[in-house]
């Protein structure tokens, strides 16, 4: 009962978001609410973005199911955003490929990974070369824009194309610009701007045509872009922090700044506004600042760490601060870039339009080993766990499925079992299995037990299911819902899964509690009584002919309960003779009073289910005798001697077998229902 009532607490949590995670309301359109809605039957609840990702789920399962060499599910997302034809989504999903293109080591311990030195470093570069990659992009867009403007020519490169686009960025003169120009550009604009396209090679390039201009720089620069981690020795950083800080801080020429504040890694706390205008240049720079060795020698204004820099953007700016209602895309890329998933897929998840993606890459991010999850399922779908370092977040990501299914999990049952499938690694707080707990509440919301697990044909065999797919063990499972169903009261579907799952007891047991309340009904065509009638006789034929029983009670008192409602029939249809041969055969009453004691004795292995008829059983039984009585009173007079002996035989039978009912009704330990007893007593008076 305690788990239940776990269950039931668990889904009434994933039907609201939580406390502090409401839906940003991000369009003027009304939302769908989190609450399931009734869509009209046999319409797909799935739009078409929802549609195409669960074609692409449903390959990569097939795959997996088949044993087949498990596909990118990045590659596969990323198709999607293609045919969307929404260059927000594809350029997410480049993101998100290229963050997570690092080089995953096998760890059972995700948090360790994700937060050794080594793979953060791995994802500050990666950030890197994908802000570098857009804005290379984004100025070939704009030279090829403005092509009279720009005077591309020279030698293809990026040299040329920085020079191209700073004709269309820089047209005039800068006031302000140090160490002079190269080609009719201030230096160390084009030196910046080759560093924002990524490309080191070109700004040395730009370095060594004007050395003679630049002092020191050539030399530190040159080291610069010979470490393989981007970094200064100890002693050229000092050097070069220390020319900044005594001669650079202040002068008025920003590019000039912003390059020595990313060579050397200090000022963390100038934004550099004037060149790093956009959010992307901003996070590029921040990202060129982040150090990873603490050796001690960096004072605080020139040491940023990956934290720090995570935090100020989370915490510090914030939604509010990047617009984030109205840039969704934007602040998510913020996020990821920098190495905060969960935060990223947490927010991108409440925005109702953008659910889907969210959902999508969080399941890339889980295929990976890359998600820091939840370790309770009640906790909200971003959170903090205590012993975590300070900036770690983790997604509850069953919660996060089980969110987004809900939507179309009664209309698209399928689609729905295909994200399910990756939660048959997870466990609920009791230990149960995730996907087998899951599979179990889609077959009882949706009522699909046909399509999902499995038909009985006719012959008694099981044509299979959407679920063999996915599960060795069907019986397992759909004995899990076949005790759900009990649990919630289904019995009839609980008696077809149960039947599915070859377990006779249990079939019968059930189909005993269904049939007892009814077999005294008066049939009818389509009533209850008849349904399950059917049901029951198809069952029987079914176990007689495969010699199929179950335990010798449950098996007797069923078949007991057939013939029972068989009698029932026979004597609502008025069928008196046949309805006595029925009882006489059951051996279930005495019919003679030597037989009252045995029959009264036999009484105490009766199950419940057929006690709980008895008052029915006598009644029926005694007005077949007085009705029976009152025919032979009605017989004619006058007929010959032997034949009036006989008639008067049959008076003193009928009198002593409804005696004998009267004898076995008062000996029996069963409280009968109130007026049972009078009844039967009144029809015997009147027999007499």
């Amino acid at each position: 009962m305690l788990v239940q009532w776990e269950q039931v607490k668990q889904r009434v949590l994933y039907t609201l978001l939580g406390a502090g995670e409401d839906a940003l309301d991000f369009s003027q359109d009304v939302e769908p609410s989190f609450v399931t809605e009734v869509t009209a039957p046999g319409r797909s609840a799935l739009d078409n973005v929802e549609v195409a990702y669960g074609r692409q789920i449903y390959i990569f399962n097939e795959k997996i199911v088949n044993g087949h060499i498990q596909p990118n599910l990045g590659d596969l997302c990323a198709a999607v955003a293609e045919s969307l034809d929404d260059k927000n989504v594809s350029d997410m999903w480049l993101m998100v490929k290229q963050m997570t293109d690092v080089l995953l080591v096998p760890a059972k311990d995700t948090l360790k990974s994700r937060t050794c030195v080594e793979m953060q470093i791995a994802f500050v570069r990666q950030a890197l070369g994908f802000l570098e990659n857009s804005y290379k992009n984004y100025t070939m867009m704009t030279v090829f824009g403005n092509l009279h403007q720009a005077q591309l020519g020279g030698v293809p490169g990026t040299y040329q194309l920085v020079r191209s686009f700073l004709n269309i960025k820089l047209p005039g003169p800068l006031p302000g610009m140090q160490d002079g120009e190269i080609e009719g550009h201030p230096v160390w604009a084009v030196i910046y701007y080759c560093l924002r396209c990524g490309d080191l090679n070109a700004a040395m390039q730009v370095v060594n045509r004007v050395q003679h201009q630049l002092g020191d720089f050539k030399t530190w620069f040159q080291e610069y872009m010979n470490s393989p981690d981007r970094r200064l020795s100890p002693t050229s950083e000092n050097k070069l922090r220390l020319h900044y800080r005594r001669v650079l801080r202040n002068i008025a020429d920003p590019y000039k700044r912003a390059v020595y504040c990313l060579i050397g890694k200090c000022d963390i706390s100038d934004n550099h506004g004037e060149v790093a205008d956009k959010t992307e240049d901003y996070l590029w720079l921040k990202l060129n600042q982040v150090c990873f060795d603490d050796d001690g020698s960096s004072s605080p204004q020139d040491r940023l760490t990956l934290p720090q820099l995570q935090k100020q953007l989370l915490e510090d700016y914030g939604e509010s601060h990047f617009s984030a209602s109205q840039q969704p895309f934007l602040y998510f890329q913020v996020l990821f870039l920098t190495a905060q998933f969960e935060a990223a897929v947490a927010f991108l998840f409440r925005v109702e339009r953008l659910r889907s993606h969210a959902v999508h890459v969080a399941l890339v991010l889980y295929e990976l080993r890359l998600l820091l999850k939840s370790s309770g399922q009640s906790a909200q779908l971003l959170s903090q766990e205590p012993g975590d370092p300070p900036m770690v977040r983790r997604l509850n990501f069953i919660r996060l499925l089980m969110l987004y299914t809900r939507k179309f999990e009664s209309t698209d049952p399928r689609e729905a079992l295909q994200y399910f499938y990756f939660l048959r690694n997870e466990k609920d707080s009791q230990g149960e299995n995730m996907f087998m707990r899951c599979v179990s509440e889609l077959v009882i919301e949706s009522r699909e037990f046909d399509m999902l697990l499995g038909r009985l044909e006719k012959d008694g065999s099981r044509k299979p299911g959407v679920i063999d797919k996915f599960a060795g063990d069907t019986r397992s499972i759909i004995s899990k819902v076949a005790l759900e169903a009990e649990n919630k009261g289904l019995f009839e579907e609980a008696v077809r899964l149960y039947e599915l799952a070859k377990n006779p007891d249990k079939v019968l047991e059930l189909m005993n509690r269904l049939l007892s309340p009814v077999i005294a009904q008066v049939s009818a065509p389509q009533s209850n009584k008849e349904r399950l009638k059917n049901t029951a006789v198809a069952i029987a034929e079914r176990y007689r002919s495969q010699g199929i029983a179950g335990e010798k009670s449950v098996d007797s008192t069923f078949y007991l309960l057939l013939d029972l409602m068989t009698f029932f029939d026979e004597y609502h249809a008025g069928h008196v003779d046949r309805a006595y041969d029925v009882m006489e055969r059951l051996k279930l009453l005495p019919l003679s009073q030597d037989s009252v004691e045995e029959r009264v004795a036999a009484f105490r292995n009766f199950s419940d289910e057929v006690r709980h008829n008895l008052s029915e059983v006598l009644l029926a039984t005694m007005n077949i005798l007085f009705t029976q009585y009152k025919r032979l009173k009605g017989a004619p007079a006058g007929t010959p001697g032997r034949q009036q002996r006989a008639i008067e035989d049959r008076d003193m039978q009928l009198r002593s077998q409804a005696r004998s009912l009267i004898t076995f009704a008062g000996m029996i330990p069963y409280n009968m229902a109130g007026d049972t007893n009078a009844r039967l007593v009144q029809m015997e008076l009147l027999m007499n």
